[in-house]
């Protein structure tokens, strides 16, 4: 029997897990080649207008037109490995935050694009400068990715809904998301410019027996790191979030911002029923004209032990939680 030499075993160990396959964690590459196919540019499409996305996302989003599991789950596999591509290299990345995780190796893979993917992209005219552009913590960016993609995939199965995406609005009224507000400290009377900049922007379309209806939605990601009310106005807070809503919301300065003529409804996801009862009790303070726009709902996968997701459709079909008011639902024109 060949004893392995240290250089040998070293190599099978940088390339193999112990079980004999490649990696999760590094690309590498068979020298197969592989060339962008429609379902490889919808998986493109999705992480481009949404962020980073699993892989359960992905598949959801390709169950009518290629319903093999396992080689969808190979062909992902393919787009991370495989940089012998028309685009110079592989087309998808897994972002390493996703490893830092307890038993990381039993989670679903999370995809981002890498320069080639963007590349195809381009090359086939898919590509948008208005799509989401994450900034900040990496788990804040993928929590916000997660819930707009969940509410497309719902609407998808929906045959009255159809989802816009933050880009195709942001076009439409070539504008940027964020918008210049001006406030004032309830206690000191002390006026202040702050920039609103929402997590996330998307509309939906509702076929109605009398013609279509439509609603724009703000998303905020709320994941407990920043407080609720603040003395400093300069540190990010519930508070002040809520009297730049009241503006931008309430005198309907998004009409202007954004060009729309129809409703704005601001989305606030967070990841602890506490810290829901938290916030809401603090709106008709800080956002008293606007109380009936602002909706929440919690999504506790993305609280202190994070695992990556699975669509989470309740976010079109279940009622959103609003501060001394009955719920509301957003599925509903």
């Amino acid at each position: 029997m060949r004893t392995p030499t240290p250089e040998s075993s070293c190599d099978v160990s940088a390339d193999r897990d112990t079980t004999g396959r490649r990696k999760r964690t590094q690309p590498i590459s068979s020298g197969k080649r592989v060339t962008p196919q429609d379902r490889d540019l919808l998986w493109f499409r999705k992480i481009h207008e949404h962020g980073p996305l699993p892989s359960s996302f992905l598949l959801q989003y390709a169950k009518d037109t290629h319903r093999s599991e396992k080689r969808a789950k190979e062909r992902l596999t393919d787009l991370f490995n495989e940089d012998n591509t028309p685009h110079g290299g592989p087309y998808l990345a897994r972002p390493p935050q996703q490893f830092r995780t307890i038993d990381s190796r039993y989670n679903q893979l999370i995809y981002d694009l890498t320069p080639a993917g963007e590349k195809a992209l381009k090359s086939a005219g898919f590509w948008s400068e208005r799509s989401a552009a994450r900034s900040g913590p990496w788990l804040h960016g993928f929590m916000v990715s997660c819930i707009t993609a969940s509410v497309e995939l719902a609407a998808l199965d929906r045959n009255n809904i159809e989802f816009i995406p933050q880009s195709q609005l942001l076009e439409r009224a070539d504008a940027e998301l964020r918008f210049p507000t001006r406030i004032t400290d309830l206690a000191t009377k002390r006026q202040y410019e702050k920039n609103l900049i929402p997590d996330a922007l998307f509309g939906l379309k509702y076929q109605t027996s009398e013609g279509s209806r439509y609603r724009c939605f703000l998303v905020e990601a709320d994941r407990a790191t920043e407080p609720a009310t603040s003395k400093n106005f300069n540190r990010k807070s519930w508070q002040r979030s809520l009297l730049q809503y009241e503006q931008y919301v309430g005198r309907g300065l998004y009409r202007e911002h954004l060009k729309l003529k129809s409703p704005m409804l601001v989305l606030s996801v967070v990841t602890d029923p506490k810290r829901l009862d938290q916030v809401l009790r603090i709106v008709p303070r800080y956002a008293p004209t606007i109380q009936s726009l602002l909706l929440f709902q919690s999504w506790e996968d993305f609280g202190p032990v994070f695992r990556p997701p699975r669509p989470n459709t309740e976010l079109l079909g279940r009622a959103w939680e609003r501060a001394e008011i009955s719920s509301f639902r957003i599925d509903q024109a």
